[in-house]
């Protein structure tokens, strides 16, 4: 009995499962759609009148809104798709390292300098790896977006009793309190095509790691988020 899903968990994941079939079906509808799209595109890549010209222009634009639905479709699918996790332990610095290496020519398209200095004592934590990165990435890509004319990103981490902290700190544009205060909610955005499922998704992830993210913010003077994970090994109790 011991080993029996809680009912909550059990009917969170029949609905994930549930929204994850559906999701796929439309994605293959969107297959079908786009590939006919570009079929018909093909057939106007070199238009002859004014009608042919507009044709052109609809069928762009319809490709433009199917690779919306289909981004959507699977940015809500990593969002629905966060249950049970692989766990193991990993050096925080090592996945910190490897995500930032990964994120660095998006940082010098967008003149990020990102400043890392993770100590090499800390405790291990226990990760599912390529998860973690995921939601680290997400992060990385948010404060890239607060800052669209450049600045600095610098990650933090120290050792706070039985967990290990990170901190992300951006030089962005900040956020007021109503903006901040819904920034975990789905499907929110203040930015233009965006999903809202990026920020959702990265907290899922921390919190199916048992840990917690929080953030602060300060318009004109940038955005800290805080990423607090379980240690593998608990700190010495003192006497």
């Amino acid at each position: 009995m011991a080993n029996e899903p809680a009912p909550a968990n059990q009917a969170y994941a029949e609905l994930a499962e549930l929204a994850g079939r559906l999701i796929h079906e439309i994605k293959n509808h969107l297959g079908t759609l786009s590939l006919n799209l570009q079929l018909l595109s093909e057939d106007f890549k070199e238009p002859e009148n004014q009608k042919e010209r507009r044709a052109s222009q609809r069928i762009e634009k319809l490709q433009r809104e199917c690779q919306r639905l289909t981004d959507l479709s699977n940015d809500f699918l990593r969002f629905a798709r966060v249950g049970t996790l692989e766990l193991i332990p990993c050096s925080l610095k090592e996945v910190v390292e490897e995500t930032v290496d990964f994120f660095a020519p998006s940082a010098l398209i967008g003149n990020v300098t990102v400043r890392p200095f993770i100590p090499a004592d800390l405790p291990m934590v226990q990760l599912d790896r390529d998860l973690f990165k995921q939601a680290l990435l997400n992060l990385f890509l948010n404060a890239q977006q607060a800052m669209p004319g450049g600045g600095e990103l610098t990650i933090l981490a120290e050792r706070r009793r039985d967990q290990v902290c990170l901190e992300l700190i951006d030089t962005g544009k900040g956020m007021p309190p109503g903006v901040m205060a819904e920034i975990f909610r789905p499907f929110f955005s203040t930015r233009q095509g965006g999903s809202g499922l990026g920020l959702p998704t990265t907290k899922r992830i921390i919190e199916a790691h048992h840990g917690s993210i929080s953030v602060e913010s300060a318009e004109g003077k940038g955005t800290k988020f805080t990423i607090c994970l379980p240690a593998a090994v608990p700190a010495p109790t003192t006497p």
